[in-house]
């Protein structure tokens, strides 16, 4: 029997993504549609790439009209996501609740209120499985799985954190890294901003040009990057990051760079990657040689990473490639549901991209 999905949000990039996803998953299947000002709108208005669906009357985003399911995604603006969940019903009684927005992937209540403003909701379990974690495990060992008492809720991670993450966790991890110097420029296109119409996404100011934006350590994601790879390395990680808009629909494609420690082994480095992601399905290390391209993780749930040591600057370059709406997102908050729901974590998720 499949699980019904009610995903909120259902109109915006993010939640038409985790829909295809949904569409073709064999153990889910989807439940109610919402959003906000598209209530009452046909589905197919919004997202004619799912003909399947075109027929689906969205509905409004209401306690009501998501409970009832064995899950939820939430796939909402920053700031919306707490009430409602707090509104569901948690345990057994309840669904399994997934928030692809921030409301809850921050543990630090100050770091919050910096970046976002307001009271801070609180944190979830973390849902990037692969993180590689200090003193050994994994995020993944922190994540609800099915049969484990509830209530079963996870914050889905940031597309330009898991990236990052991703990239550079395995250092960290192998104590390689300096964690007081290091430097990210992140390229990310447009529908990372979402859908909502605004005059610096048109066409016109995108196509042939690229722009740094959130610059000077400004950008939102930066806590939550901080957070994780601090996590890697059991020590506090400082970051400068700068992320820049490229002219293309979808992608991430992030470049870190950070000291070698004082000691470290360069000929450590490239093995500590490899160790560390052999056994996962979603982050491939390519081969020597071959640097990660936004174009082959397009439509996947992969993670492409390339690692290499800078000697005469004694800094490790690692540069990771994804799929914003795909792990970056949607992938992100399947492979979730797939734990929390005792189902294979690969299941309905492709690691193959598209080409051209």
């Amino acid at each position: 029997m499949s699980n019904t999905v009610a995903v909120a949000g259902a109109t915006g990039y993010a939640g038409g993504e985790v829909l295809r996803l949904l569409l073709g998953h064999p153990g889910l299947e989807v439940g109610a549609v919402s959003a906000g000002g598209s209530a009452g709108d046909r589905l197919g208005a919004h997202h004619p790439h799912l003909p399947d669906l075109a027929g689906r009357t969205v509905e409004e985003t209401s306690p009501g009209v998501l409970a009832g399911h064995d899950a939820v995604v939430l796939a909402l603006p920053h700031g919306h996501s707490a009430a409602l969940a707090a509104a569901l019903a948690g345990g057994a009684a309840g669904p399994v609740v997934v928030d692809a927005a921030a409301d809850h992937r921050l543990v630090d209540a100050g770091a919050w209120r910096e970046f976002y403003g307001g009271d801070h909701p609180g944190p979830w379990p973390y849902g990037l499985p692969e993180l590689p974690l200090a003193g050994g495990g994994r995020q993944r060992d922190r994540l609800p799985h099915g049969g484990a008492a509830g209530p079963w809720r996870v914050a889905v991670p940031g597309c330009y954190p898991t990236a990052v993450s991703l990239a550079l966790a395995p250092g960290f991890a192998a104590d390689l890294l300096d964690p007081s110097d290091v430097v990210v420029v992140a390229a990310s296109g447009t529908s990372g901003a979402g859908r909502a119409p605004r005059a610096h996404l048109l066409g016109a100011d995108v196509m042939g040009s690229m722009s740094p934006y959130g610059v000077g350590g400004t950008h939102r994601h930066t806590p939550e990057i901080e957070q994780n790879l601090s996590w890697a390395a059991g020590e506090p990680v400082t970051v400068s990051f700068t992320p820049t808009l490229a002219p293309m629909p979808r992608g991430i494609l992030a470049t870190c760079t950070a000291r070698l420690r004082p000691g470290a082994d360069p000929g450590a480095v490239r093995p500590a990657w490899e160790a560390s992601y052999r056994e996962e399905p979603f982050v491939r290390v390519l081969p020597e040689g071959a640097w990660p391209r936004t174009g082959d993780t397009l439509g996947a749930n992969t993670a492409h990473v390339q690692v290499a040591v800078d000697r005469r600057a004694g800094r490790v370059v690692a540069v990771a490639a994804l799929d914003n709406l795909g792990k970056g997102t949607a992938g992100a908050a399947v492979q979730c549901l797939n734990l929390a729901l005792g189902m294979p974590e690969t299941a309905g998720l492709a690691t193959a991209g598209l080409a051209p």
